[in-house]
């Protein structure tokens, strides 16, 4: 929905958005909670689009927000709506925000993202930490560690079949 929301322009309608999303472009049957949740998701972003790009673009220098690649400005858009309006623990936001961006854009991408992501979740716990997020923190960085050090041997295997 953000993707299509951010092709489309101003001239996008969000009712049109949502429904074509559903009835045309999503996967198999979804659950209505899941449906409520993405759907949730991404109008709440784009309710909040000059709030949530002026926090990127105050993290991402050097860029601009409309010289990123759509998919990861929308990726970043909706993380850091995550970030500010949703109880997703804020390390559970930037990992899935990580699988998003290595299913659809490229590893460089994910690098570029989870820097953007980490600055502005360091800014966010200064100003307002979460609350009972610590166990919720603590299962996600783990599982971040497992993946980013899977992703370290993958890059061994890559160099070392390359050399």
């Amino acid at each position: 929905m953000l993707f299509a929301a951010d092709v489309a322009g101003r001239d996008a309608r969000l009712d049109e958005l949502v429904r074509d999303y559903w009835t045309e472009l999503s996967e198999a049957e979804q659950e209505e909670s899941a449906r409520e949740f993405a759907t949730r998701l991404a109008t709440g972003t784009l309710a909040h689009l000059a709030e949530i790009d002026e926090r990127i673009r105050s993290r991402a220098e050097h860029w601009r927000i409309s010289r990123m690649a759509v998919v990861d400005r929308n990726v970043l858009r909706l993380a850091v709506y995550e970030f500010l309006y949703e109880q997703t623990p804020r390390t559970v936001a930037i990992n899935e925000a990580l699988e998003i961006a290595r299913r659809f854009s490229t590893f460089e991408a994910t690098q570029f993202i989870n820097g953007i992501l980490d600055a502005i979740k360091r800014d966010l716990d200064q100003e307002r930490p979460q609350q009972n997020t610590e166990q919720k923190t603590d299962v996600a960085t783990t599982e971040a560690a497992t993946n980013d050090d899977t992703d370290a041997s993958d890059d061994d295997e890559r160099i070392a079949s390359v050399s």
